[in-house]
């Protein structure tokens, strides 16, 4: 039985992620920190559909770097290790506060760097390790208003990029997923006629849904997938990069 690591499990796109995986008859381990109730009636609702797997809850603040490399002790087998979490804030980068640039640099780059370093050997044990970011458009186009954000989902690409000839030998690939516009509660704070405006922007027309995110992390993770590694997709209905 195959293990994965849904890191950011109660989020939209996340919780997409981990339902597909357990339908594909992926044993999960799912995280979450905030909002860890959210996560418990998850693996609630998938015991109750897949009683041949295994779901087990990880709490950890990826802020703290202690709680995240103290995931490692809870973890007894690990195939794939899927980053979807993240946070943003808006606004002009000369009038942003350092304490939200470190907390967006720590929790989507560094602590899941330093999880990797720890986890490593688990994936190359396995004969089929996978490592799959959940990036953003931005990281190639970069956004105006959210210049931390950007600069730490273009990190992660420059990552895979290098990390990816690393570890190729031991049978790892290490991706990202990039979206676009995708129909979140993490963009819920747009208007209607700012979505528009979007929309119009898009040449498909429409933001994405979690589903036709969570449909390429499945991709990766097939096992016809092995020989793709390095490289940032880019799944933005057209839309910039």
């Amino acid at each position: 039985m195959r293990w994965a690591l849904v890191v950011g499990a109660s989020g939209d796109i996340g919780e997409k992620i981990a339902v597909d995986l357990a339908k594909d008859g992926w044993s999960l381990y799912l995280h979450a920190n905030t909002e860890i109730n959210k996560v418990n009636k998850l693996i609630e609702k998938l015991r109750s559909e897949y009683q041949k797997q295994d779901f087990l809850q990880i709490k950890a603040d990826f802020n703290d770097l202690k709680q995240v490399e103290g995931i490692t002790a809870q973890l007894f087998s690990l195939d794939a290790l899927i980053f979807a979490q993240g946070t943003t804030y808006y606004g002009l980068f000369s009038q942003s506060a350092y304490d939200n640039t470190a907390e967006i640099m720590q929790m989507q780059v560094l602590s899941p760097l330093r999880l990797i370093q720890l986890l490593e050997d688990k994936l190359a044990k396995s004969g089929y390790g996978r490592i799959v970011f959940l990036g953003s458009v931005y990281g190639g186009s970069g956004s105006a208003m959210e210049v931390a954000y950007s600069t730490a989902k273009g990190a992660l690409s420059a990552f895979v990029k290098a990390y990816s000839k690393e570890v190729a030998s031991l049978g790892i690939t290490v991706n990202v997923i990039a979206p676009g516009a995708v129909d979140t509660k993490m963009n819920s704070l747009f208007s209607d006629k700012q979505k528009e405006k979007i929309d119009e922007q898009i040449p498909m027309g429409r933001f994405a849904s979690a589903d036709e995110i969570s449909y390429w992390v499945r991709a990766v993770l097939e096992e016809h997938a092995r020989y793709l590694t390095g490289q940032t997709i880019y799944v933005t209905g057209g839309w910039l990069k």
